[in-house]
C-alpha cells in the first residue's frame, strides 16, 4: 500500500483554485470519494494529512479549495477577511462548493454514484450547504463547524445522510444554533446525527489549537472519538 497525491487545478468562474487528491495506489479501479472542506485559514497541512489518512481505509480523498491557488490566511483577522464574503453570500459558497464537487466527481478513481463530504469548521459549514443544495451526495459530515442557516435553501430536500461532531462548549455555535439546525434537517425529513462532546471547544480536532481565549482548543479525546465515528458512519453511507 501507499498513499499517492497529487494536485488538480479547476475553475470557480474565474477563480483559479487547487485541491489535493489522495488515493492508495494498490487498490484497482472506482472508489468511494470523500471531499473535504478547510477551516477558515484555508487549505493547509492538516487538511492534506486528515486526505491522506482517509486514503488508508480505501477511499479517495479531496481536500478542496475555498480561497483561490495559493491563498490562505496567516492570523485569524485574515483568516476572517477571507471567510466572512462566503458567510455574506451564501450562493457563492455554494457555487464553489459544487465545483469542488464537480472536479472530484470527474477524477478517474472516483466513483460517481458513491461521494461524500465533509469539512472542519468553516468546511463544515459548506460541507452542510452542499447537503442542503445538492441532491447527489450520499453524506455530509460537519467537525466543529458553523451551522447558520444559509436563508436561500429553505425547504430544499435533504437526501445525503447527516452527521455533525459538535464541541458542547462551543462559543462559535451556541445551544440555540444546535437546535434550530436540528429543527431545519427534521422539518426537511432528513437522516441525521449530532454528537455532542462534553467540555469540548471549538476546533477539537485540530492539534494545534491552542486559543483558550477564543474558543479553540484540541481536545485528543474527542478527537479519537469523532474520528471513530466517521469511519462507522462512512461504512454506512457507502455500503
Amino acid at each position: 500500500m501507499a498513499i499517492q497525491h497529487r494536485l488538480v487545478e479547476y475553475y470557480d468562474g474565474d477563480t483559479l483554485l487547487e485541491g489535493y487528491l489522495a488515493f492508495d495506489d494498490a487498490i484497482q479501479g472506482q472508489r468511494p470519494c470523500v471531499i473535504i472542506g478547510h477551516t477558515w485559514a484555508g487549505r493547509s497541512d492538516f487538511e492534506c494529512e486528515r486526505a491522506n489518512k482517509l486514503a488508508e481505509y480505501g477511499y479517495v480523498t479531496f481536500a478542496l479549495d475555498m480561497y483561490g491557488k495559493g491563498q490562505g490566511g496567516a492570523d485569524p483577522k485574515q483568516n476572517a477577511a477571507l471567510m466572512q464574503p462566503f458567510l455574506d453570500e451564501r450562493s457563492s459558497l455554494q457555487l464553489r462548493m459544487a465545483a469542488a464537487l464537480s472536479i472530484a466527481s470527474e477524477q478517474p478513481e472516483t466513483d460517481r454514484k458513491k461521494i461524500a463530504s465533509m469539512g472542519y469548521c468553516f468546511g463544515g459549514l459548506c460541507s452542510l450547504d452542499l447537503a442542503r443544495t445538492n441532491t447527489d451526495i450520499l453524506a455530509a459530515i460537519s467537525f466543529h463547524g458553523l451551522f447558520n442557516p444559509p436563508g436561500n435553501t429553505e425547504g430544499n430536500a435533504i437526501t445525503a445522510k447527516i452527521l455533525c461532531l459538535h464541541g458542547n462548549d462551543d462559543p462559535m455555535v451556541p445551544t440555540d444554533s444546535v437546535i434550530a439546525l436540528q429543527q431545519e434537517l427534521s422539518n426537511v425529513g432528513a437522516d441525521w446525527q449530532i454528537h455532542a462532546y462534553g467540555n469540548t471547544t471549538h476546533a477539537f480536532s485540530k492539534p494545534s489549537a491552542n486559543s483558550p481565549e477564543m474558543g479553540m482548543m484540541y481536545s485528543a479525546v474527542a478527537d479519537k472519538r469523532s474520528w471513530a465515528a466517521l469511519i462507522n458512519f462512512l461504512e454506512e453511507v457507502f455500503e
